[in-house]
């Protein structure tokens, strides 16, 4: 927790310090009134005592009281201030780190988690934090403050009030001591839970289909059932706190009044003075002892929340100390324009028992087309992936325009590159506002707009929109057809005008008519961009410069169309299983 309040900014700080000089203030009042009543019980026992005397007292305390309340306003806007200013800073970072991880932090966190962590974890903290610069700092000050007021003034009320406190404190540590542990057992539910209802609200219509909502519910219903039971044993714990707490208060006037009543008892009835003097102070001390008492009741509700708040900035804590393996280079510029080369490049995702690729060497120069083919889980996504640095090569070197992807800034990186995805990906907003997405190169103007839709075969459903290129576009684009995603994803890579374009299985949604067409207009519009393409289609590749056939990693064919049909066998079945002889021999492209 600690670690986590140093990321408070300086204003942030500075409130924090305000409220804290306010609490001082604000306990020395409350502190105040005892001395007060003390006073008024002496005029009052006291023959020959003013009226004016006793209101003037009276107004004191009245002006006590309500500096204090004052005082507790001001601390408690303050006090919300920096705390919801300190979550702000706090998931901004958390955001922020999270936007530069790569694909393997990612996988380790999971996405649920880190919705979670950014969520509900900061929640419990901005908690924490506001009732902390209220309850937490001005239960000890106020505690300390009035054990010090009644020092010294009677050694046996001193000892019973210590014997209650001890025995609270006792209670408090074994209750928080048995909740900790659980407390973190509920947020690792938490994600669990947040990934089942991810799942299954993201693939609803599969479950409607397969009729398996029975499943999905006893998925869902397992983890927050053992949530539900973790929070209750919690719960039960938290329940004996507040009649815990009670009780001591009520148990420890009890305790003094008992106690007092027999130091009165023992002083003689000739010395009144002494008997007032005895009974004031056990007056005295009996407020006194409640503020003590409530000051560990204010820690009880401080300590209640302050577990889940110590996970959950523990949680923050570990996505922000997690280090991104991919580290950025110097390098903004190539030594050469649209080339692309890996050299003797082998790759292992992490944990993995074997390599996904192995030893692969090529080379692309400038405006030519590599395809990329083989069967599932082959490694062709796998291989592109290693061009924008999703992953780095185990062993081996990728070069973008001569210079080792190592080397760049991702900034310099990704200018060069527009990359499709090989599931499509829209974000909410308009057609415009996607297709223009991220930073670019590219001015942002019709001009550019028309060409990247025309040549990628948007413009023909886009046009049909009575707002255009304004239509709105829901989250993930559930509102377009799997084609029309798609195409509008190589139109946001085209409208980046970029040297190399990398398509990851994107033609695999587009019909063979506006997959020949758009291969046309690539070439004929683009003949200076190196074009990279992942394909299952031996139709979308065969006019390739150069065709990469891969099987279980490794590479198996290179060359043409023509070569590999006559060298590498591998090549060969995929494209008798997709095409009849006669269709390879007219060129394919019909169908």
């Amino acid at each position: 927790m600690i670690k986590l309040l140093k990321r408070m900014r300086k204003r942030d700080a500075l409130m924090a310090l305000i409220c804290a000089l306010l609490v001082i203030v604000q306990v020395y009042f409350d502190l105040k009134l005892p001395d007060y009543m003390t006073q008024l019980t002496t005029l009052i026992k006291t023959p020959g005592s003013e009226t004016a005397d006793v209101l003037s007292v009276g107004g004191q305390m009245l002006l006590c009281t309500l500096a204090s309340a004052v005082l507790a306003i001001a601390c408690g806007y303050l006090a919300a201030k920096t705390a919801s200013g300190f979550s702000f800073a706090v998931r901004g970072d958390l955001f922020h780190h999270v936007m530069d991880a790569g694909s393997e932090e990612m996988h380790a966190f999971s996405v649920p988690s880190l919705i979670t962590r950014t969520t509900n974890d900061i929640t419990q903290i901005q908690m924490i934090v506001a009732m902390g610069l209220q309850m937490l700092m001005k239960a000890p000050i106020m505690a300390v403050w009035a054990v010090i007021k009644i020092l010294g003034k009677s050694w046996e009320l001193s000892v019973v009030t210590a014997g209650f406190v001890a025995a609270l404190c006792t209670v408090v540590l074994l209750i928080m001591t048995s909740c900790l542990p659980r407390f973190r057992k509920v947020q690792k539910k938490t994600d669990e839970i947040n990934r089942v209802a991810r799942e299954n609200l993201t693939g609803i219509n599969v479950v409607h289909a397969f009729n398996a909502e029975d499943y999905q519910n006893r998925k869902f219903d397992g983890p927050s059932r053992e949530m539900m039971d973790l929070q209750m044993k919690n719960q039960k714990l938290f329940a004996i706190l507040q009649p815990a707490m009670g009780l001591g208060m009520n148990g420890l006037s009890l305790a003094i009044y008992w106690v007092g009543a027999a130091l009165v008892e023992g002083i003689a009835l000739s010395d009144p003075a002494a008997r007032l003097t005895m009974f004031t102070n056990v007056l005295v001390f009996s407020t006194y002892a409640t503020y003590v008492v409530m000051s560990f009741m204010m820690l009880v509700m401080i300590f209640m929340l302050l577990p889940q708040a110590q996970v959950s900035a523990e949680r923050i804590n570990e996505v922000l100390d997690t280090q991104p393996r991919i580290r950025e280079g110097h390098e903004t510029r190539g030594r050469e324009t649209g080339t692309v080369e890996f050299r003797d490049v082998t790759f292992r995702y992490p944990n993995a028992a074997g390599n996904e690729l192995e030893h692969i060497s090529f080379r692309v120069g400038r405006g030519q087309t590599l395809a990329v083919i083989g069967a599932t889980g082959s490694g062709k996504s796998t291989l592109v992936s290693l061009i924008p640095r999703f992953y780095d090569a185990t062993e081996g070197t990728v070069l973008v325009d001569g210079v080792d992807v190592k080397d760049y800034t991702f900034d310099a990186l990704y200018n060069k590159l527009g990359y499709v995805t090989q599931k499509a990906v829209l974000f909410s907003g308009t057609v415009r506002e996607n297709v223009f997405f991220g930073e670019s190169a590219a001015q942002d103007t019709d001009a550019s707009l028309s060409d990247a839709l025309r040549l990628s075969q948007a413009d023909e459903f886009v046009s049909r929109y009575p707002e255009g290129a304004a239509h709105p576009i829901a989250q993930l684009g559930r509102n377009v057809s799997g084609g029309q995603k798609q195409r509008l994803s190589i139109a946001r890579a085209l409208a980046r005008k970029p040297e190399i374009l990398v398509f990851d299985d994107s033609f695999s949604a587009l019909d063979y008519r506006t997959d020949a067409a758009l291969r046309e207009g690539l070439a004929r519009e683009l003949p200076d961009t190196t074009k990279i393409i992942v394909a299952q289609r031996i139709s979308t590749i065969r006019h390739a410069d150069q065709i990469l056939v891969l099987d279980r990693g490794e590479l198996v064919g290179r060359g043409t169309h023509d070569e590999l049909m006559k060298t590498c066998q591998v090549y060969q079945e995929i494209a008798l299983s997709q095409l009849s002889a006669e269709e390879l021999a007219e060129g394919g492209d019909h169908r």
